[in-house]
């Protein structure tokens, strides 16, 4: 079946009952597996030298050489091969051997057919992740990053050029995505390639500074202006001149700053606190913000002429949950880091820690990535980082899902409870994002601010 997990898998299948041996086979097939099989465990030895499968089914009890026998000959000699062992034994014993010859899955007989497909299914995905972590650390050297910027995902590949192009500009730009995306980073990387990379990178963090400071801080002040301004200081904005000045999370900054960020973008000259001249600046601006600024526009919280002036320029980095297979990317990349700074014998990850990485959800990001793999580093011992060594929340992660009960009838949901749910699912998912939220669920911005306002959805679970 086209698109199934286990589609084009090749299955070596080995069992010396010619009636089950066909009803495997149809089984597999109809599931797209390419089967190919086997009456004994000499037989399948010899098919296996000669040919490639990603996945072995085996019988235990077989004339000759056991389907443990096979299986330990299998790991020793192919490790990267999963074996499922079958056997009509439920004993402790026989599941205790089956673990000890390294097979990857124990099926009972007699045999249900969808509990083997769902145990090949499980070790063909195993398979591809240990091809795959087998050449993480090649895929990392080989790819082509921007700068500290990391990815081989189309998000990512998309993204490289624009921001390329971007670096040969002075035009301000902004930066959007959510909390811990790598807006930074970007930053970053886009003044180191561009024409002032020998000029100075300042940050500030409009949402780390009290707003009574972020005046003085942004545009300097005079010797006396205030209480304890003992001499002079020159702003962010004049300490930026001849390099970039990168305004973290904009979206905080207080409105009332707003009008003087606004001048001096303008006009490239600023009036340090208590001064009666203007100084002039040279400094590109970039931006970012974790906030929806159309949405904080329509609600008065930000002045919609600062937001075209910041935003000539504009890129939105993908959240890591849209970047696919990226994840083992920097989650090998940290590996290498971490590792070489702590001289830890870690080189990897296991596959089965690769596919838990793969099934959460990173809300936090490729912040939260490199956290982990940094907790991980530090208690870790082996030379593949192990399932037992994640954080329980990755180790226990389970995809939430839109379901319905239909055990009761009065359990059952009107179209408009359903509606509700929807809506406040996908909202949840894009971070309070409401203009993209809206974008997604096909309304424009004002019918869906109606419809959370009838949900009572307000201030301040209301995100921007």
């Amino acid at each position: 079946m086209p698109g199934f997990p286990a589609a084009g898998t090749r299955i070596l299948v080995v069992e010396d009952d010619p009636d089950l041996l066909a009803l495997i086979d149809l089984s597999l097939t109809e599931i797209g597996c390419h089967v190919h099989r086997s009456s004994s465990a000499r037989d399948a030895l010899e098919v296996l030298t000669r040919d490639r499968f990603d996945v072995v089914v085996t019988d235990v009890m077989m004339a000759g050489m056991s389907g443990f026998e096979l299986c330990e000959r299998i790991v020793a000699n192919r490790s990267e091969v999963p074996v499922i062992v079958m056997t009509v034994s439920t004993k402790l014993e026989t599941a205790i051997t089956a673990i000890r010859v390294g097979a990857y899955d124990f099926i009972s007989k007699p045999i249900h057919l969808e509990s083997l497909q769902l145990a090949v299914v499980r070790a063909a995905q195993h398979r591809s992740l240990h091809a795959e972590v087998k050449q993480l650390r090649h895929a990392v050297a080989q790819t082509q990053p921007f700068d500290e910027l990391l990815g081989a995902s189309e998000a990512m590949r998309a993204i490289f050029p624009v921001l390329r192009q971007y670096a040969r500009s002075d035009a301000s730009l902004l930066i959007t995505g959510e909390s811990g995306t790598g807006k930074e980073v970007v930053a970053r990387a886009v003044h180191a390639n561009g024409r002032r990379a020998g000029g100075p990178l300042v940050t500030v963090n409009c949402a780390a500074i009290a707003a009574g400071l972020l005046d003085s801080e942004l545009f300097g002040h005079e010797k006396g202006a205030f209480t304890d301004a003992r001499r002079s200081h020159d702003g962010l904005f004049v300490q930026a001149h001849g390099g970039t000045l990168f305004l973290d999370e904009i979206g905080e900054l207080p409105l009332e700053l707003q009008p003087k960020l606004l001048r001096a973008l303008e006009q490239r000259v600023v009036r340090p606190v208590g001064a009666a001249h203007e100084v002039p600046f040279d400094a590109r601006v970039i931006a970012s913000t974790n906030r929806d600024l159309e949405s904080a526009i329509e609600a008065g919280k930000f002045r919609e002429d600062l937001y075209y002036r910041i935003n000539v320029l504009h890129v939105t980095l993908p959240p890591l949950r849209a970047r696919g297979r990226d994840v083992l990317l920097l989650a090998q990349h940290f590996i290498d880091r971490f590792a070489a700074d702590t001289e830890l014998p870690i080189r990897t990850l296991s596959p089965a820690a690769a596919g838990k990485l793969l099934a959460y959800g990173w809300p936090g990001n490729v912040r939260e990535l490199r956290n982990c793999i940094e907790r991980v580093i530090a208690v870790a011992r082996a030379e593949q980082l192990l399932v037992d060594d994640l954080p329980e929340k990755v180790q226990n992660y389970r995809a939430a899902e839109f379901t319905l009960s239909l055990a009761e009838p009065e359990q059952l949901l009107s179209m408009e409870q359903v509606e509700q749910r929807y809506i406040l699912r996908v909202l949840d998912a894009l971070g309070g994002n409401k203009r993209q939220a809206a974008k997604t669920l096909g309304f424009d911005r004002r019918t869906l601010y109606r419809k959370l306002e009838k949900y009572g959805v307000t201030e301040p679970g209301d995100a921007d």
